[in-house]
């Protein structure tokens, strides 16, 4: 299958508004908890991540070609360093960013891949440094986001904390997504992710081994229908999302991302009891997506 230029924004709005229900999934998840009496610590998040993407990178290597033929022929270090980076530690870090701050806040942030990627991207890919108007326009996305954590509204727990969780997150992605080119020299996309997540959810499920003797009352039939739902989202999400990078520049696609904090903050407002936008959230987001678009602008214009 061959995704054309023009429906390559589709296929972007497509990884969006699965990514962005991630979130009030999530939240359903640790409500459910909160319900029978259970909190959502460290370690019963940690084995919860690691479920849901043991279940998706299975499902994606029983769909993919020759996955292990792919394995053999591909070094396994940049393997386990894309797991790592892009589902290990982006997902403890996402996880416990929302067990303590807002869905809605967490949508929002997760446009700061973006500018992690022109901050990174010369350093590792000796790529061009961003221009002087590259660089203002950064730090209007980043003046958004100190404004939407400073007033981020309702439900929003701690912000500051999960401001700085959610924006770490979102940098180990974006490490991810360049390990990810050294990989898919040798291995297809949906192997590579397929792998990415079944590798990064045995790490997050040995990380939550404290969690272990818990499994049958933290994994009720609601929880275990959702978790199961999470999986699909990683599956479909990531699998489409790292395809998509296999046949179109990662620059071009970071223009496109500006649509995954407009669906996520969306879906979390509509979905998650309790949160409600603040004046933050409108003004920074609307600084933060206006320096995303903008971004791209400036380099198709160049």
């Amino acid at each position: 299958m061959t995704v054309s230029p023009r429906m390559c924004p589709f296929a972007v709005l497509l990884c969006a508004l699965l990514w962005g229900s991630a979130f009030p999934g999530i939240k359903a998840i640790y409500a459910e908890w909160e319900n029978i009496q259970v909190l959502p610590d460290m370690q019963n998040r940690l084995l919860l991540a690691g479920v849901r993407f043991i279940i998706g990178g299975f499902v994606l290597l029983l769909i993919s070609k020759s996955p292990i033929k792919q394995l053999k022929s591909t070094p396994f270090l940049p393997l386990l360093g894309f797991a790592a980076a892009q589902t290990g530690i982006q997902y403890a870090m996402f996880y416990t960013a929302l067990a303590v701050s807002s869905a809605v806040l967490g949508g929002l942030l997760v446009a700061s891949g973006s500018f992690w990627w022109l901050l990174l991207a010369p350093l590792i890919l000796k790529t061009p440094w961003p221009t002087r108007v590259q660089w203002s326009l950064i730090g209007i996305g980043a003046a958004g986001v100190l404004l939407a954590v400073y007033k981020p509204g309702a439900g929003s727990g701690q912000p500051v904390l999960g401001g700085i969780l959610f924006c770490a997150s979102t940098l180990s992605g974006t490490l991810g997504v360049i390990i990810l080119q050294r990989v898919l020299k040798t291995m297809g996309a949906r192997a590579a992710t397929g792998y990415g997540l079944l590798l990064g959810g045995i790490m997050l499920t040995l990380a939550g081994a404290g969690a272990w003797s818990d499994f049958t009352q933290l994994f009720n039939l609601k929880v275990i229908l959702l978790t199961c739902y999470l999986a699909m989202v990683s599956a479909v999400g990531f699998g489409l999302w790292n395809y998509l990078t296999s046949l179109f520049p990662v620059n071009l696609l970071a223009g496109y991302r500006f649509l995954v904090p407009v669906c996520a903050v969306v879906e979390s407002s509509l979905l998650v009891a309790g949160e409600t936008p603040g004046l933050g959230i409108w003004i920074g987001g609307l600084l933060v997506i206006f320096s995303v678009v903008a971004l791209q602008r400036v380099k198709v214009v160049q």
